[in-house]
This record gives C-alpha cells, structure tokens and sequence, in this order.
C-alpha cells in the first residue's frame, strides 16, 4: 500500500517533506500495522462490494473489513458470504488494492471462506477476530494460521477486544495476560489489535456523545489504559483506535474547540470554509479524538463513514518538527539536548522508542515541508 498515492507528483512534493514509501502487504508487521490507517468497515452485505472497495482506493482508503458479524442480521448471513466472496473474486488479481479483510462470526467461517474463494484468495489480506478472549483465541487464531498454509501465504489476524472480561475491572488484568500469551504463541498472523468500544461501553448502557470523545467515557478509557499497558508495551503489538460512530450532526451542545488559527495560515485552499466544513459534519471532533488516541498510544482507526478517512489520514502524517526530533533522538547516543526548532528538550533514551514510532509513522505517511500542517493534507483531498 501507498498512501496519498492520488495525488501528482507535483501536489505531493510541495505537500511533502518525505513522501509516504510504498509498504508491502508481506512486509515488517509493525511498520504494516502503523499504515494502516482509516479501516473502513462495510457490511457484507452491500450490493457492488467491490466497486465500493475500488471507489474507496481511489479516495485514499487503504484498509477495509467487509463484515459478516454484528454489520448485518443474523437472517442474513449466507447471502452476505456469498456476496463477499462474490467481491473477492472480482478483486482478485487487481493492482493497488486496499487491503481486505473479513470479519468473521465464528471460526468455521475462516477455512470454509477460503476454500470456496480458491485461487481468488489473492484479494484477502486476513481475517477480523470478534469477541476475542482466551475462551475463543486460540480456534480462531489458529484457524487462520491454518488457513494460511492451505493457500501457501500468511493470512493476517486482527483480533477485537470487547468482552465483558475486558472491561470488567476485576476481571481485566487477568484476561488481558491470557490474550497477550494467546498472541505471543501466534505473533507469525498477528497483525494489530482493535478495540471493540462500542461493546464495551454498550455493557454498562452507555452511548458516547457526539460532542464526547472515548476518553470521556471512564470505563472505557480505564480499559483503554490497561490494553496498552499489557499488549502495547515494548514487544507488544499497534492498538488501532476504536471506532467513531457520527458522521453527520444536528444542533451542536458545545462550541468546537478546533481552533481557527490553523486554518488562515494554512497553504490549503478557502481554509475557513474547510474548517467550517468539518464542523458541521462533526469531523472536529473525529479530529479531537484521534489525537487522544496517538496521545495514549494508539494508532490508525475503525471508521464507518468514508469521510472519516482523510482526517485520519491527515493527522498520522508526521510533522516536519516531529521527524527533526525523531531522528536527534535516535541519532544521540546519550543525555539531554534542545531541539532544532528551539522549543524543547529531547532526551535520548526516554525518547527513543517514541522517536522510533514517529519514523515508522513518516515511512508509513510521509513527512510534511515546514510550516505545513495536517489542514494543508485536508486540503490535498479537496
């Protein structure tokens, strides 16, 4: 995958610093997770699958789960397995595909599917694991790798996190130790891990607002804290941020709090009417929220909206600032110094594994020229 590969060569070398490099889809799983980005989620359901899917290449999207889980009824099911290998077969043997995944319901869905897509499985990147636990981890897990050596690749594994084991207090630092040895018996398939929001704050009948972040929401935030404390320290695995649920808003309770600063001064055409754009389609608080998740170390993001895409996007390409000190910090050898831009201390080994990330992210998403900002990647996609 490539991100921003829409744009000219000219649109993107006055955009970019460092172009976003090419990522192949059998590459480092580490630096393949971070590029993830926006995972848009279809039903399996949909009619023209497919071309949903090369519509979405061609709008930026580079990851996509046609769902065959809670996206659609129960009465359904069969029909939408045979719509998604239906899509799959079509996909098969395009270039510059985004990469596909399936949500599964069970794990007898995992070799029945690629068995009936036969040479076509060239089109599936690997599987979406709901309500993974210990109880259910290891059938799923291994039927992918399993899956996987029929077709002679690896196929990857996302497992969701959002059983009541993992949200209830008392229960949490238990199951996520179980899940972490689960993953590390299985870390050749293991991808990233997701975070199941919706059904973790559905437990305790709770909804965030659409003027709330998930960080508002004290149980799951709490939950968020202990996953990537067990399964995204050093080692660990990238922990994609849970979904956002709005795409469009009624009266708004409280005023936005995107400042209006970054849009005058931005190169991006009309910055104001981009700014009021987001607004109103509550992409303001998209944008608040996935800069909580990268701030307690997620990464990339469950979308259901394709415009949710850009602003994602747009906030994991690394600053011209970032990249400066990403690389003082893993070109030091020791101690404290100021950064080039004059505004702060860097400090060699507690910033290193930081450091590390931003680089992953600038392969992943590029690097912008200085005094350029994520409206100016908004911009691009006008």
């Amino acid at each position: 995958m490539r991100h921003f590969s829409f744009l000219d060569r000219h649109k993107s070398g006055e955009l970019f610093h460092r172009a976003p490099g090419e990522v192949p889809n059998d590459g480092d799983p580490t630096l393949l997770a971070t590029a993830l980005g926006a995972t848009l989620y279809s039903p399996g359901t949909r009619p023209q699958l497919a071309h949903d899917v090369r519509t979405q290449r061609d709008l930026g999207v580079t990851s996509m789960v046609l769902c065959l889980e809670d996206a659609i009824p129960d009465s359904e099911v069969a029909a939408a397995e045979d719509n998604v290998i239906a899509a799959l077969r079509a996909l098969a043997g395009g270039e510059d595909l985004p990469m596909v995944f399936v949500r599964v319901r069970a794990a007898d869905q995992i070799p029945s599917l690629v068995a009936r897509l036969g040479s076509a499985h060239t089109a599936l990147a690997g599987f979406v694991l709901p309500k993974f636990g210990e109880d259910t981890g290891e059938d799923l897990l291994g039927e992918v790798a399993r899956a996987g050596e029929s077709i002679g690749r690896r196929l990857w594994a996302m497992p969701v996190l959002e059983t009541p084991e993992v949200i209830y207090r008392e229960m949490r630092v238990g199951a996520l130790l179980a899940i972490r040895r689960l993953l590390e018996k299985h870390t050749e398939s293991v991808l990233a891990v997701r975070i199941g929001a919706t059904d973790l704050s559905g437990m305790f009948g709770l909804r965030r607002d659409r003027d709330l972040t998930i960080y508002d929401i004290a149980v799951v935030r709490d939950a968020i804290g202990d996953i990537v404390n067990v399964l995204g320290r050093e080692g660990g695995w990238v922990i994609s941020g849970p979904v956002w649920e709005y795409f469009a808003g009624p009266e708004r309770l409280f005023v936005s709090s995107l400042r209006v600063t970054p849009f005058q001064h931005a190169d991006a055409p009309d910055g104001a009417a981009l700014r009021s754009r987001l607004v109103q389609a509550d992409l303001d608080r998209l944008i608040r929220e996935v800069v909580l998740d990268k701030a307690n170390g997620l990464l990339g993001k469950t979308v259901i909206h394709p415009s949710h895409a850009p602003a994602v996007h747009a906030l994991h390409v690394v600053t011209h600032e970032e990249y400066v000190d990403a690389l003082e910090v893993v070109e030091g050898h020791s101690g404290v110094r100021t950064s080039s831009y004059a505004n702060k201390m860097n400090e060699v080994r507690p910033h290193r594994r930081w450091a590390e990330g931003v680089l992953r992210r600038a392969e992943a998403f590029g690097v912008l020229r200085a005094g350029h900002t994520f409206v100016d990647v908004l911009g691009a996609y006008a």
